[in-house]
């Protein structure tokens, strides 16, 4: 007589390693310490944000000169990904407050990241990703109204809010800078810190990010919102805000990078 067939179950996957069932409200968390890291000698943190909008102003002012205007949005929407890159001081600043250690803004300059080769490494790789996504902007426009001499700025802006073919352009534009967006936020968001703190190399710094974001897309979600939300409000005040905002931003990161890589496993 033939046995019968066992029964089957769908294959059990293992937990994450870097999943910390943490809520959505966590974010907020972040934020509140990143403001008390600010309101804790705001000198030094003032002197990042100005140094923020400097740059920002000056890559503005470099498209202006250059007839892209255009992709200020892009480029905007491109700090997000190097964002991380320049708070180097700020995190330092973050864990010198946590060890109960003085804070100068000549020791935030001085710090030296445990991975310094392979930092400058991952900045490379976001670099590059960064001008990837402005390569993809100038594509759509031209698949969208032809390959000819850009019309200028103001045309460029009629053409894209005012036709039916604008519209379209900026709902592709959305979903593929949407995607981006994602992928981008997801490997940059803690491997900066890591490198910062750790001995990793830069490819298993930006994938284990990666691993740590979807493993905990609850408050790492919340997060990114709170940072657009920042940014937004930044450009709405003429990018004034941003002195204040980018090293709430700053501390706020390191504090979320601390949470969720309590006890880290690396993959």
């Amino acid at each position: 007589m033939l046995e019968p067939l066992p029964a089957l179950h769908d294959p059990l996957r293992p937990a994450s390693p870097f999943a910390r069932d943490l809520p959505a409200g966590t974010a907020f968390d972040w934020l509140r310490a990143g403001w008390d890291d600010f309101r804790h000698a705001p000198g030094p943190s003032l002197v990042y944000g100005l140094l923020i909008v400097a740059i920002s102003v000056g890559v503005l002012a470099g498209l202006h000169a250059t007839g892209t205007i255009y992709l200020a949005l892009p480029a905007l929407a491109g700090f997000l990904i190097v964002g991380p890159f320049f708070a180097l001081g700020l995190y330092e600043k973050s864990r010198r407050l946590a060890a109960n250690e003085p804070v100068s803004l000549g020791a935030m300059l001085r710090a030296r990241p445990t991975s310094t080769g392979q930092l400058a490494f991952a900045g490379l790789m976001l670099g590059l990703l960064v001008f990837f996504w402005l390569r993809a902007a100038d594509l759509l426009y031209a698949l969208f109204f032809g390959l000819q001499p850009f019309p200028g700025a103001e045309e460029a802006l009629t053409n894209v809010l005012t036709t039916p073919r604008g519209w379209t352009l900026i709902a592709v534009g959305t979903a593929v800078g949407g995607l981006f967006a994602a992928f981008a936020f997801a490997i940059s968001l803690f491997s900066i810190p890591m490198l910062m703190s750790e001995r990793r190399d830069a490819l298993t710094a930006l994938g284990t990010s990666f691993g740590m974001t979807t493993s905990n897309l609850p408050p790492t979600l919340a997060w990114g919102a709170i940072v657009v939300a920042g940014i937004a409000l930044s450009v709405v005040t003429g990018l004034v805000g941003l002195i204040v905002i980018y090293p709430v931003l700053g501390h706020g990161t390191w504090h979320a990078w601390r949470a969720i890589a309590r006890n880290e496993t690396s993959p």
